[in-house]
């Protein structure tokens, strides 16, 4: 199989219990209504970038309990390649604590487990894989090391690398450099540039510092504010489209897969990132984090329907 993206990332099952408010130190709140879904940032992106047309490998590290074989089956019928997905016996699969509250704000608390057996060496024995891949994709929930590592492999591969920082963290300077293509929300650009970005203006500068920084491109997304992205050559800001949110999780992610895909599809970037825009914004009208990517026929519909 020709892989056009590979993803290299985290794998989370997210248990969440939905609560009426969320409880103080010490207290018992009973009215929980629990569920469970597939997360992980980098899981999620696979899962998105899958469904929106690229052919998908994943490398990921799960446990060897029932989650990880429940999450296996996911993304085979995703369509993505797994041969490349390690699991560690006597380790937990990554598992997220999710409490909602009715106003809809959470808690959570991440048990990386086998996400951070994620190793450089086994970084090594994928160096066919990556050596073969038209756009590596990363995140930030295995260990930063490892992120590093991949970086640099890939630089000495002369591959090109989409980084979407997150959790927020901040970057050495060559490691930026390094990058093809930095995607970041606004709390990211916000850590690694040290600027503000509440209006138009801040977010154009903070921009411009990030580009300086040493990526070929950068993607800043702004919510309700749409997309600003930036290069030598040129700059935009691509509109939101308006949607009611059902749940917002994971909408970071289809953005990040979204635009992975298309941009081994060679589509233009303003396409690429109305495309990316459209699924994303699609996914907030859906509970839940992998169930929420859409596939192409919806994405293509939903941008029939809201074409500005």
């Amino acid at each position: 199989m020709h892989n056009q993206v590979v993803v290299i990332g985290s794998s989370n099952i997210d248990l969440i219990a939905r609560l009426s408010h969320l409880p103080k130190p010490g207290e018992t709140v009973g009215n929980a209504e629990s569920s469970q879904a597939h997360g992980g940032k980098g899981a999620n992106q696979a899962v998105a970038a899958a469904r929106a047309g690229a052919a998908v490998s994943f490398i990921t590290s799960l446990g060897d309990d029932a989650f990880a074989d429940s999450m296996l089956q996911d993304f085979k019928r995703s369509g993505i390649n797994t041969d490349y997905v390690v699991q560690h016996k006597n380790t937990p699969t990554g598992t997220a604590y999710i409490w909602v509250d009715a106003q809809g704000e959470n808690s959570i608390a991440v048990a990386p487990g086998a996400n951070y057996k994620l190793s450089p060496d086994y970084i090594d024995e994928c160096r066919i894989l990556i050596s073969g891949a038209e756009l590596i994709l990363l995140q930030l929930e295995i260990p930063f090391e490892t992120v590093e590592y991949v970086i640099d492999l890939a630089a000495s591969l002369g591959k090109k690398v989409m980084l979407n920082p997150a959790p927020a963290q901040k970057l050495e300077r060559k490691h930026l450099k390094a990058l093809y293509n930095l995607t970041v929300n606004e709390t990211e650009a916000a850590m690694i540039s040290g600027l503000p970005v509440d209006s138009p203006e801040q977010v154009m500068e903070a921009g411009k510092k990030l580009l300086s920084m040493g990526p070929e491109m950068v993607v800043i997304t702004l919510g309700s504010r749409g997309v600003f992205y930036l290069t030598k050559r040129e700059q935009k800001m691509v509109e939101a489209y308006p949607v009611k949110p059902v749940d917002t999780t994971a909408a970071g992610d289809v953005f990040c897969g979204v635009l992975a895909s298309q941009i081994v599809q060679n589509k233009k970037m303003m396409e690429a990132i109305k495309y990316a825009n459209a699924a994303a914004a699609l996914s907030t009208t859906r509970l839940g984090a992998q169930p929420s990517a859409p596939n192409q026929q919806e994405i293509k519909a939903f941008l029939d329907q809201h074409e500005f």
